[in-house]
């Protein structure tokens, strides 16, 4: 078995991606040494901006041999194409959400890596931040009792309002369920285990959106997409959530509650990686802030796990097997608000446990 940073390609030099070559930086335990993109100017631009040695097109940085690990973040229509073609040249690799655009086709797709003996992570990865990972602990330690149900939501305007290119947002495989949707169901899963059925309604206010910032502002685009989702989710392992997922909310709004049996805990935006965690026991006249323990680094905690799971044959925490469930989750929802009845996701999981509270992705563990 090879010891060693993990050498790592980073795929598709968009807006994301800064955050990434800055985090996995950090990081010793991966080694960046390529960007790749179809823009090979900008993927050229961001190797320069970052310290990373080589830039092209996929064939080129697939073709050096220091690569182990492929980091996808193209956009959502291109993660099936890009990620097997990763696996085909013997790569691992940890993709951007969703996983895929149907479930099929990330069935699929894992199947490959694993008869090909390679790892597939996914994001979202913001669940192993320091703030989702305490709100685990806190669960697990029975600080809100038997967990019961929970409340979230995640509205605002849309990204049109700052994206430089938000075309994509309003077609299949975004949209604010596919887009905001995985940082919200992950955390549920990770709390409660899989889901076991949901029902959901759906809509779209506009046909049409205008891009308002950056060289696309003021061009016309269609909505091909729900804009706003509501969902109940029920968890084979008891507890009930209610979701709303939408850009049509004048008013941004984020909301993540956790009730049990004995109190109810604030959850931080699983959008990020740190926040406060707030306990109400029940009775109580206001809420008491519990302790915060962990990193909070940024996107990429997910990358330096799997680089570590691959030297160490574990299984990664931020796996693909996770991401196919919210996204046969995802796709559940789409599927019933379009029937209106309930519906399921066909594949069954358990999640993994909180990380250590020592965990650091700062040290470095593989020689």
């Amino acid at each position: 078995m090879s010891s060693g940073p993990v050498g790592v390609a980073v795929v598709g030099a968009g807006v994301i991606s800064a955050e990434y070559l800055r985090t996995l930086a950090a990081f010793p335990d991966v080694r960046v040494v390529a960007v790749a993109d179809l823009d090979i100017a900008r993927a050229e631009a961001a190797a320069r901006a970052h310290g990373v040695p080589v830039a092209g097109d996929l064939a080129t940085v697939l073709a050096l041999p220091e690569v182990e690990l492929v980091v996808n973040l193209t956009v959502p229509a291109a993660h099936v194409a890009v990620a097997r073609e990763a696996l085909r040249a013997g790569r691992h690799v940890y993709g951007e959400k969703p996983l895929a655009l149907l479930p099929g086709e990330a069935e699929k797709l894992l199947a490959e890596a694993a008869e090909r003996g390679l790892l597939v992570g996914c994001a979202p990865d913001t669940f192993l931040g320091a703030g989702l990972q305490s709100a685990l602990r806190a669960v697990a330690a029975g600080h809100i009792g038997a967990p019961v149900a929970a409340s979230t939501a995640v509205c605002g305007l849309g990204p049109e309002r700052w994206h430089p290119d938000p075309a994509f947002f309003y077609q299949p495989g975004a949209g604010p369920l596919f887009d905001l949707g995985p940082y919200y169901l992950t955390a549920l899963v990770a709390l409660f285990g899989g889901v076991e059925r949901v029902a959901a309604s759906a809509r779209r206010a506009r046909a049409e959106r205008v891009a308002g910032a950056g060289p696309a502002a003021g061009r016309v685009f269609p909505v091909d997409v729900p804009t706003h989702v509501s969902a109940l989710l029920d968890f084979a392992s008891g507890p009930t959530a209610t979701s709303v997922f939408s850009w049509d909310a004048a008013r941004p709004h984020l909301h993540f509650e956790v009730v049990g049996t004995e109190a109810t805990l604030s959850v931080p935006d699983p959008n990020r990686f740190d926040g406060s965690l707030r306990l109400r026991p029940n009775g109580a006249a206001d809420w008491a802030e519990l302790p915060v323990a962990g990193r909070a680094d940024g996107r990429g905690l997910g990358v330096v796990d799997l680089a570590r799971s691959i030297r160490t044959g574990t299984a990664p925490r931020a796996s693909g097997a996770l991401a196919l469930h919210v996204l046969e989750t995802m796709t559940a929802v789409t599927d019933s608000a379009r029937r209106g009845a309930f519906t399921g996701p066909p594949t069954p999981f358990v999640p993994p446990a909180p990380l250590p509270v020592a965990w650091d992705p700062t040290e470095a563990t593989l020689g």
